[in-house]
This record gives structure tokens, sequence and C-alpha cells, in this order.
């Protein structure tokens, strides 16, 4: 008898310390560069508007077009998000350091963290992967549940 109250006091203490484990990891160490989530652009537009440039920003948008990759340098496939806003940005995403997005189209919905260079179209976000040599901040693409970096 005195064993199976033992077993039913471990496994409530177990419970809770997984829940309390979930919690802790949600709640203190759920930084917004760290995990892909959806996001609010109002960074990313407020960059626009005061032409600022070097901002790591996170957002989502809708795939408007899809272009040629660049193949100058390192290989970037590219594309063209429209933010709710109206605002539209040209992702860089490095095909060299990160997968390349194969099912990417044309209406996909697309989040991202990188860094935003400002431009009179609407800027570029690129470091979207992470970097091998570890002095920049890791970014990230995530589309149709799959995290690319």
């Amino acid at each position: 008898m005195w064993q199976y109250r033992r077993m039913k006091r471990f496994a409530v203490f177990l419970l809770i310390a997984v829940l309390a484990y979930g919690y802790v990891q949600d709640q203190w160490f759920s930084f917004p560069w760290s995990s892909p989530s959806a996001a609010d652009n109002s960074v990313l537009e407020e960059a626009f508007a005061n032409r600022q440039s070097n901002i790591q920003v996170q957002g989502e948008g809708i795939v408007t077009k899809t272009l040629k990759d660049d193949l100058e340098g390192s290989r970037h496939q590219r594309f063209l998000l429209k933010l709710s806003s109206g605002q539209t940005v040209l992702i860089s995403h490095n095909i060299d350091l990160a997968p390349r997005i194969e099912s990417l189209a044309t209406g996909d919905s697309v989040q991202f963290f990188g860094e935003y260079e400002w431009n009179s179209k609407g800027g570029v976000v690129h470091w979207t992967h992470h970097d091998p040599g570890g002095r920049h901040v890791a970014g990230w693409i995530k589309h149709r549940g799959k995290t690319y970096q």
C-alpha cells in the first residue's frame, strides 16, 4: 500500500515538473527571435517609414511574386511579400546556407525573421538563415509549417 502512495506522489510530482518546465519555456525564455511564430509587422513598417536599415524584423506576408534566383556571389531565393498594411518587401533568402523553399507559390503565407534594409520600393529582408560564423543573429522563414534556416 505504501508503494502505491509513493508511486502516486511521484507521478503527481513528475506531472507538475513537466507542466512547470513547459511554462518556463513558454513564458520566461521565449524571445521573439528564438522561435518562429506569427508576428505583427509594425517594426518593419516603422523602419520603412523612417528609412532605417540594419534592423532585425519579424513579420508575415502573402507571396505576390516569385523571382528568379540571384546567382551572383552567394545564391539567394527571392520573392515579394505583401504585408497586411499593403507594403511590399523583397525577401532574399540565402540558399547556400539554408534550404530552398521548393513549394513556394504566389498566394502563400510566409512568416519571416531577418535583417531589414530600406529602399524606396519597400525594402529587403535578408539574413533569413543561420550564421555559420555565429556573429549574426540567426534568421528564419516559416512556410506551410516548416522552418527554413
